[in-house]
């Protein structure tokens, strides 16, 4: 270990406000766990006798009521309210984990863990952890339970004279039974379908998860239930088939199963188009009915909440101010932001341009720190598709302005960089984005933290010269230091389709042929805000419980005062299809009345920050510029340390890193290892990290593409 860097003290975790946060803390997550705990017991004995024949009728009958009637207010008691009630709670757990007055950098708990987060590469999966890899046999091991115990009990009542009083020959009945138990199994995987693509979640970061970092548990779970529903299907076709009862397909009975619907819910249409999830929710609901919904409801009410607060915050266009375009068609787009939004390092923004496409939403990167740049935001975009390339020909051009809208950022709650020695970034191409936030994160933290910073080595590969420009951002436009020496940088960079470095005379052209655009936005234009304002946690918590509230209120008094009455009143049976409707109807309504209603009480507030900001930022006329919205802006463009940055780069031509070399010979005791880029380079970091021959390396991907 260096002298020169002893090891950051343990933080202090007694005394003042920070500790009782962290006691109250660590109460909810006792009960978050324990409450989770019994939910997922109760999906492992949904299949079993003594939960149909003995659990299931005594909660009915404890909460019957004309208000919800004999068997929704079970359903909504053991499947709905447990998840509500732990979105709600976590949100009040992660805005304590903000408030919280010290961070995390313990090294006990997370090297206990390391050989359980240690990756591996498994065919279709792709790079997964231990843990990952146990939690999925588990989920797989929890189908098949439910699977055989339907099975082992409904075949139990199958006869050759249960068949023949049916018309039906053995195997028929048991294809009918198995064909329907397949469905109940695929609702399982179907009830946790929608929380990984949740963006705004509050249940994802309980469990240290990022809905970018959790895409991949979505395709794992849409894969499984687009099986198990396609078999179901098939299964039911062959039945009909054998018992010449195919007219079953077109049947949309009135109260029950409505076959026609469930045709339409096909999963493989909805995998093949996923922008049709609306009638794809819509038709399961009216097939299974809105009582059997009620156990997948969950998963659906919170991705509503997120979807619609998502579309309120991409409504408006957001302030640009400048943007730096390289001659490696890659541009960096700097928005200005309140001062109130933070976000950690690798977070991502959603982009929208409507000048390229009205319909197109781009997720990237974004790679400035709020703790450096605190009324700044920026992304990097590299021209690799069309969408991007039309992007780097719009702001090569001279333009007065740009119209974008955002939606995020979106990114983990906390990160743990400090727990570490030393920090190898591993990057290809523009793959060394996310690490550019953390650089310049760790930056700040150099300067203000009582904590040591971890040592930087940065190995990033390019295929040409002109992709080194990419390393000039690293540090934004203005407000980095001058120098960083608490900061121990040191940067590989590999250009791997040239052999030798351009002329002088070449490499002066493209240094200098970085250009900085300025731009004016219309006084319309907001910076970016959080859209629920700094307490974003507390009002996402007041959202999910009181448009469950409303949503349960309106539900009420409709049974009781329109659906109970005709159901007991008359020789009519109000329509399992009109019921749907309704749930689904008061289910957005709900969501409307409290998503709004937060919105438009933050959005107040951000309008005064954003009036004072706006009026800070133009209150001179520029003299360089004629759209710049700073003053003297060019000169502090040329003012930038790029000498500092260049100084630190070992460049390299018409080779690649000898990645095993550089990690191996790695003797910090703890090394972190991030990777972001091409899908061989991550493959071959996991394979070098899991391979146990250096305990000190601790893996982690960063990856967009998924």
């Amino acid at each position: 270990m260096d002298p020169q860097r002893s090891p950051a003290p343990p933080p202090s975790r007694g005394g003042g406000g920070g500790g009782g946060r962290y006691a109250i803390r660590a109460v909810i997550m006792a009960v978050v766990m324990s409450v989770f705990a019994g939910y997922l017991f109760l999906w492992m004995m949904i299949s079993t006798n003594p939960y149909r024949l003995k659990w299931l009728p005594k909660v009915r009958t404890q909460t019957a009521s004309t208000y919800f009637g004999t068997t929704h207010g079970a359903t909504y008691l053991l499947f709905t309210f447990p998840v509500m009630f732990i979105a709600t709670l976590g949100c009040v757990y992660l805005h304590l984990g903000k408030k919280s007055s010290t961070d995390n950098h313990t090294k006990g708990k997370n090297e206990r863990l390391a050989i359980l987060k240690r990756p591996m590469i498994i065919k279709g999966l792709g790079i997964v952890s231990w843990i990952e890899i146990a939690f999925f046999i588990m989920f797989i091991a929890l189908l098949t339970w439910n699977f055989a115990t339907y099975l082992r009990n409904s075949f139990a009542t199958i006869t050759s004279k249960s068949a023949a009083k049916k018309g039906e020959q053995v195997w028929e009945v048991k294809l009918d039974s198995a064909s329907h138990r397949l469905a109940l199994v695929a609702n399982i995987a179907l009830a946790f379908l929608f929380f990984p693509v949740t963006r705004g979640s509050s249940v994802l970061p309980l469990f240290g998860l990022t809905s970018e970092g959790s895409v991949k548990y979505h395709i794992w779970l849409g894969h499984i239930v687009m099986t198990l529903f396609t078999v179901h299907s098939l299964g039911y076709i062959v039945y009909w088939a054998s018992v010449n009862q195919l007219s079953e397909m077109l049947e949309w009975k009135k109260t029950g199963i409505s076959n026609v619907a469930g045709e339409r819910r096909m999963f493989e249409v909805f995998f093949y188009s996923h922008h049709m999830y609306i009638p794809f929710v819509v038709f399961f609901i009216y097939h299974v009915g809105i009582n059997y919904t009620s156990m997948m409801l969950p998963g659906f009410f919170l991705f509503v909440i997120d979807r619609y607060l998502r579309f309120l915050q991409s409504r408006s266009h957001v302030r640009l101010l400048s943007a730096r375009v390289l001659p490696c068609e890659t541009v960096e787009l700097n928005f200005s932001k309140t001062k109130g939004l933070s976000y950690t390092p690798t977070s991502i923004m959603f982009l929208n341009v409507p000048t390229i496409s009205k319909m197109q939403w781009h997720p990237f990167t974004i790679s400035s720190s709020s703790s450096l740049e605190t009324d700044k935001l920026s992304v990097i975009i590299k021209g690799e598709g069309k969408w991007s390339n039309k992007l780097h020909q719009l702001l090569s051009h001279s333009i007065d302005r740009l119209d974008i809208s955002v939606e995020g950022p979106y990114g983990p709650a906390t990160t743990d960089f400090l727990r570490h020695e030393l920090l190898v970034m591993v990057s290809g191409g523009s793959g060394v984005t996310p690490f550019i936030s953390i650089i310049r994160e760790l930056i700040h933290t150099s300067q203000t933290s009582k904590y040591q910073t971890p040592k930087i080595l940065l190995i990033t590969s390019f295929k040409n010269s002109n992709d080194l420009t990419m390393l000039d951002l690293i540090l934004p436009i203005c407000g980095a230091p001058s120098e960083f020496p608490n900061l121990d940088l040191k940067i590989e960079a590999y250009v791997t389709r040239e052999k030798h470095a351009p002329p002088a005379e070449e490499k002066e052209k493209t240094t200098t042929s970085t250009r900085t655009v300025w731009l004016k936005p219309n006084p319309s234009d907001a910076p970016i805000s959080p859209i629920l304002g700094t307490n974003n946690y507390l009002w996402l918590g007041a959202i999910i419980s009181s448009s469950f509230i409303i949503y349960l209120f309106f539900i009420g008094i409709l049974t009781r005062y329109y659906i109970f009455p005709i159901d007991h009143n008359t020789n009519k049976i109000y329509p399992s299809a009109s019921r749907a409707s309704l749930h689904m109807l008061f289910l957005c309504i709900g969501v409307f009345i409290a998503a709004t209603s937060a919105f438009l009480m933050n959005k107040s507030s951000n309008a005064r920050d954003r009036t004072t900001q706006i009026q800070n930022m133009e209150g001179a006329t520029p003299q360089a510029s004629p759209n710049s919205l700073f003053y003297n802006a060019d000169r502090e463009l040329e003012s930038l340390p790029q000498q500092s940055i260049s100084q630190l780069i070992n460049l390299h031509y018409g080779e690649r890193p000898d990645l095993k070399k550089f990690l191996f010979e790695r003797k910090e005791s703890s090394v972190g290892v991030l990777v972001c880029g091409p899908k061989k380079m991550r493959h071959e970091v996991a394979n070098i990290c899991s391979s146990g021959l250096a305990a000190n390396l601790h893996f982690e991907s960063i990856s967009f593409s998924w």
